[in-house]
């Protein structure tokens, strides 16, 4: 890994940084509030949700929650500018990692049918497809809605 980067627990004041990138990255973007809200609680919190930094500035986060032995990755994001670097594999590998060591045996998460880099991503590590949930993302061209793909990682 470079040695310019960094994991990093995420904190209150990270949220603008991060709502900045999640702007950036999807066209439905989460809220402050839902940002806010995944802050501790059941969510991974302080502990195990992280932000990527590069010499101090947040480049890339995940968000993930875990309940008894199955984790799900609630949002996973890489600023626009830091793309194509294999920081997206870095995020979800250390995540992958922390859920493990919390004790998952199964990790899910949901990905648009339309983004393809993702879906990649996330069978290069192992994900399979699992299931499909018709119409269930608003189209990110704003007319009519598109499918998430349901993927599982056996730990």
């Amino acid at each position: 890994m470079n040695d310019s980067l960094t994991f990093t627990p995420i904190i209150l004041p990270d949220i603008t940084p991060l709502m900045q990138i999640e702007d950036k990255c999807h066209s439905h973007p989460w809220s402050e509030k839902t940002f806010r809200s995944c802050i501790g609680g059941r969510y991974f919190g302080e502990k195990l949700s992280e932000t990527l930094r590069e010499s101090n500035n947040i480049v890339g986060f995940y968000i993930g929650e875990q309940v008894i032995d199955e984790a799900t990755l609630m949002d996973i994001c890489v600023s626009p500018n830091n793309q194509g670097k294999g920081l997206g594999k870095k995020l979800l590998t250390k995540f992958i990692n922390q859920a493990k060591a919390k004790g998952a045996v199964k990790i899910w998460l949901e990905v648009r049918a339309k983004n393809i880099p993702a879906q990649m991503l996330y069978m290069n590590v192992g994900f399979i497809e699992t299931g499909r949930r018709t119409g269930y993302y608003p189209s990110a061209r704003g007319f009519g809605y598109e499918d998430a793909i349901v993927m599982c990682l056996s730990c």
